[in-house]
């Protein structure tokens, strides 16, 4: 793969965020012992010498200094073992073709788990173990974990995995984890973060979507300054906000959503270049099939917050789309799971759970219940 153009200023090497294996530095600044009432003459009354105060004032000072140290002690003694113990536990399994990978919302919550690929598996037959996430993919024996910390403010990570699931890399981010996604190779990665907002069904929020090629260690902290042309003409817009990027197979082509204006569009996406065009309207967070000829993504069906989307399947060749069977709405960038089944999550029974689902993707057949308790589908082949 070429190296990005030299005529990208704002995304050379030295715009990266720093990148640490551990969650937080943990300041050590070290405890000043001096007494808190000093022997110090030629004060006059601002300071009185230590031996001339009664024994109760002598007390409580030495008490007082016992405290602090103490605290002290214990917060150097805790950040210690805390910097001591892992990010994550280790996982109990690894990257294994053959298996759907998803993020539990029901037994291990929150933890990635499998299941045999095969349909007409016991959902019961998930084996749980994996690292936490909010959000989860993987592909070519590369994953890729986002996943938030509390705090004030709360800090957010992009954890890129091996193939036993063992971090290679974390990476600072800001927001709340939206999208993830790794090309088949493994090679490219890309995640959303919601700067500000928490939902694509108002005009109320903006995001930060990033570009990471593991294999030179290359990071576009924000795409938005790529060389957009909209409708066949350069495109400048302070609103535009890019999200739900997908990868073709030769590392180097992506499809993502970008909007701007109230609108948004199907954008095609060249990295060596660092240039995209719009290709049609209406299109949010596509996928591409393992064949690299179609895109499942959602279309917006309705105005407003409630159920606006549909999934519908673009023909790359033809240009000709088509809804698939699915007709609750779908606010997810769906997962193939294989060239003819998408995968892809709805809201669950309790609060906070949420169910994958799949569908075929010739908009024939009927919505199976794959995946009770689950998320962020992906097929690990």
């Amino acid at each position: 793969m070429t190296p990005m153009p030299s005529h990208m200023p704002s995304h050379t090497p030295s715009d990266t965020p720093s990148v640490t294996s551990d969650e937080t530095g943990v300041a050590e600044a070290a405890a000043d012992t001096t007494p808190l009432v000093t022997d110090q003459p030629g004060r006059g009354d601002a300071r009185t010498p230590f031996a001339a105060l009664p024994t109760r004032v002598k007390v409580i000072a030495v008490a007082t200094a016992g405290v602090v140290l103490a605290a002290v002690a214990a917060v150097y003694t805790v950040g210690a073992a805390h910097r001591a113990e892992p990010a994550d536990a280790v996982s109990a399994f690894g990257l294994d073709s053959g298996n759907l990978y998803f993020r539990s919302t029901a037994a291990g919550h929150g933890r990635v788990a499998r299941l045999p690929a095969a349909p007409g598996v016991a959902a019961a037959e998930r084996t749980t173990g994996g690292p936490a996430c909010e959000r989860f993919y993987a592909a070519g024996g590369t994953g890729l974990c986002l996943t938030r910390r509390p705090g004030i403010p709360p800090t957010s990570y992009a954890v890129v995995l091996d193939g036993k699931l063992r971090e290679k890399r974390r990476i600072a981010l800001t927001g709340i984890p939206n999208r993830a996604r790794v090309s088949a190779s493994g090679r490219m990665l890309s995640w959303t973060m919601f700067a500000t907002g928490d939902s694509y069904a108002t005009s109320s929020f903006s995001t930060r979507t990033s570009i990471l090629d593991t294999r030179t260690g290359y990071l576009i902290k924000n795409m938005e300054e790529i060389q957009l042309t909209l409708d066949g003409r350069r495109y400048h817009s302070p609103d535009v906000n890019y999200w739900g990027v997908t990868f073709a197979r030769d590392d180097n082509r992506f499809y993502a959503t970008v909007s701007t204006k109230g609108h948004t569009y199907l954008v095609e996406g060249d990295m060596r270049t660092w240039k995209a065009r719009t290709l049609r309207e209406n299109v949010e967070c596509p996928s591409l099939s393992p064949d690299n000829t179609r895109l499942v993504f959602k279309k917006r069906v309705r105005p407003g917050a409630t159920a606006p989307w549909r999934l519908y399947v673009l023909d790359l060749r033809t240009m000709r789309e088509a809804p698939l069977a699915e007709a609750r709405s779908v606010d997810d960038q769906a997962a193939w799971l294989d060239d003819r089944t998408v995968g892809y999550a709805l809201p669950g029974r309790a609060k906070g759970t949420s169910d994958v689902w799949t569908v075929p993707a010739d908009g024939s057949g009927a919505p199976v219940l794959r995946v009770p308790g689950g998320s962020s589908p992906a097929m690990v082949r």
